[in-house]
Parts: structure tokens; sequence; C-alpha cells
């Protein structure tokens, strides 16, 4: 079985909407491009490892009809490496509508979302889904995922779509490795999916674990 990774990019209240430009979500949120002043080389270097194995993208409808409109042109370009992956990889559109599957290697889910991600899971080793916040709430809800890669930006934006949005059920996740952090306070944090739901405990009790 394969591993389903989520890749997310999010402001330190958790705000994951339309970080890349203004035109991602032009319906009125009025900070799309917030993650571009705060972009550097060395995030763009974890950025390419973290892609490194794709061999499948789990897309929602809105982020695979950006990602359709300028993947195929970049290759050559200053992103080749991740131009020519996503190229390449086959490339999964979550949708209820009719989504333009024109880009090389697209197809869609079918309309059982959680069964069609399970096929997916089966047929391919390391899946990523990248930003897709619809999709990522059935995501999470479903426990439909391996590892959830999270890029904290340090600003403040106070509206929003949240990356955890209702979709969230009682869960745990284990830290995979320590956080990495770049120059102008972006920090990188890597969770694997844990078994079982959170405990309680008292703080005051004299017998808790150290």
């Amino acid at each position: 079985m394969g591993r389903i990774h989520i890749e997310l990019f999010a402001t330190l209240d958790l705000v994951g909407q339309a970080p890349g430009s203004p035109e991602e979500d032009p319906t009125g949120f009025p900070f799309g491009g917030w993650q571009a002043p705060l972009w550097e080389e060395v995030a763009g270097e974890q950025v390419g490892a973290a892609y490194e194995g794709t061999d499948a993208l789990l897309l929602g409808r809105r982020t695979y009809d950006i990602f359709a409109a300028y993947w195929p042109h970049q290759e050559g370009g200053q992103d080749d490496d991740i131009a020519t992956l996503f190229n390449r990889v086959p490339k999964y559109v979550a949708s209820r509508g009719e989504p333009d599957l024109s880009w090389a290697g697209s197809r869609q889910l079918g309309p059982d979302l959680p069964a069609a991600v399970r096929e997916v899971r089966e047929r391919h080793e390391h899946i990523k889904v990248v930003g897709s916040l619809d999709l990522v709430q059935t995501l999470l809800r479903e426990r439909l995922f391996d590892q959830l890669d999270l890029w904290v930006h340090p600003i403040l934006l106070g509206t929003g779509k949240k990356i955890f949005d209702g979709g969230v059920v009682p869960g745990n996740v284990t830290l995979v490795e320590p956080p990495a952090a770049t120059p102008k306070g972006v920090v990188y944090l890597r969770y694997g999916r844990a078994e079982g739901t959170p405990a309680t405990g008292d703080l005051s009790d004299p017998d808790r674990e150290d």
C-alpha cells in the first residue's frame, strides 16, 4: 500500500488560502499571494526535496486547474525539476464537475471519493497532495493520509480559509524529523499519522510522566 503525503503552506494562524498568487482564488480574499514575499532559495530547495520520489499527484479541482495551466509550460525554466516531475506522473482530480483533463496523465476520481483514494493508494507508492483544502478536509476526516508536511509562515492574516476547517477528527500524529526553519522564519514541520486518539491527563498529578 502506498503512502499519501499532504503538503500544505499556511500562515501562523493556519490560513492556507491562495498562497501563490492573487489569481489562485479571486473571490474576495484580499491576501492572495501572501507566500511570495517570504519565499527564498532555502525554502525552494526544501520544497524540491519534499517532492523526491513522488509517483502520483492527488489534487482538488481548483488546484488542478491552476497546475494544469502552469506546469506544462515550465520545463526548461528555473523550476524544471518540479515541472518535469509534475508533467510525468499521473494526476488524480477530485471534482464533482467536468474538469478539462487534457494535461497528460490526468484522470478524474469517481463519486465515492474515499473509495477512489484508497484505489489510488493501492496503485502508487508515494502520492502527494498539494494545497487542495477542500480535498484535504475529506482526507483528514477519513484518516486517509500518512504524512502531513506543514510549512508555517510568520504572518497573521485573520481571515481566509483555514487548513483545518472542519475535516479533522481526533487523532494522533508523531514528529517525523526535527523542525527546520528558513532565514525568513518559515518553519517546516513533518508529522506522520499515528494510531489511537489523544490521551488526557492532569498536569497537577504528581505521578505524571515528565
